[in-house]
């Protein structure tokens, strides 16, 4: 039984998230009903990562199992077409045949986000939707100095949803950034994994610390407290993107 592995991308805004739920449409369901009227064959989709409503991917990973062998990119432009005609907001980048000891989930080593903060005083016409609209002026250089007071390996629990499912809050941070053009402030994260909610509970602390509500070591302490209290407000998921998923053997992209 052949197995693809896919490269999606996505716009959040009208899919309850990643995971099938009983309360609307998603993604994973989107994808799904489209191998099912390509194929006839009902399906799992596994995905890299579970984003949230309202959350976009530029490079979320699949697998999925077909009867089948397809070349592949027939099987993208097949599929896209299927996707097309349901409107949905869902694209298949890429498909490759992989061997079936690869999982989207667990044979990931590495995991990209960006979050998006635009920050001005005029309200979002283009970027509505994609990025969170701050009126006040944030100080990135302050924000990325207590990005900084957060690499590495922590206890993350001040930085995680109560209703998460990790049985581990200790994740390793490998790069948190914070970088600004004109209005626009980018927040870039990479880690094996994350916990949920995590990213944007940073960037609502971040945020706080742009304002000069927090300083760095106001931040490295909320960290330390270990308390879901400490934590700023969650940053609203139209910010947040999954760029990129790295798996062992892939080349290696700057």
């Amino acid at each position: 039984m052949p197995r693809f592995r896919m490269a999606v991308e996505y716009d959040g805004t009208p899919y309850v998230g990643w995971q099938k739920q009983k309360n609307g449409h998603s993604v994973q369901s989107a994808l799904e009903n489209a191998i099912l009227s390509l194929t006839k064959e009902t399906v799992v989709v596994k995905g890299a990562g579970r984003t949230d409503s309202g959350v976009h991917a530029r490079g979320q990973v699949v697998h999925v199992d077909l009867t089948r062998s397809w070349q592949p990119h027939r099987l993208r432009d097949a599929l896209n077409a299927y996707l097309g005609m349901a409107r949905e907001k869902v694209a298949i980048v890429s498909v490759q045949v992989v061997d079936d000891t690869f999982d989207a989930r667990f044979s990931a080593v590495r995991r990209y986000y960006l979050y998006r903060i635009i920050s001005r005083a005029g309200p979002l016409a283009l970027d509505a939707k994609r990025a969170w609209w701050v009126t006040k002026d944030l100080d990135h250089e302050v924000m990325h100095a207590a990005a900084q007071t957060l690499v590495g390996k922590h206890d993350f629990t001040t930085f995680r949803s109560v209703h998460c499912q990790a049985k581990n809050p200790v994740r390793t941070l490998d790069i948190l950034d914070v970088t600004r053009s004109g209005d626009l402030i980018e927040i870039r994260a990479t880690a094996q994994s994350f916990l949920h909610n995590q990213i944007r509970s940073l960037a609502g602390t971040l945020k706080l610390a742009g304002e000069g509500r927090m300083t760095p070591a106001d931040v490295r302490a909320a960290l330390d407290a270990r308390d879901r209290k400490a934590c700023g407000p969650v940053a609203p998921p139209e910010g947040l993107y999954f760029m990129r998923v790295d798996y062992p053997g892939d080349p290696v992209e700057p």
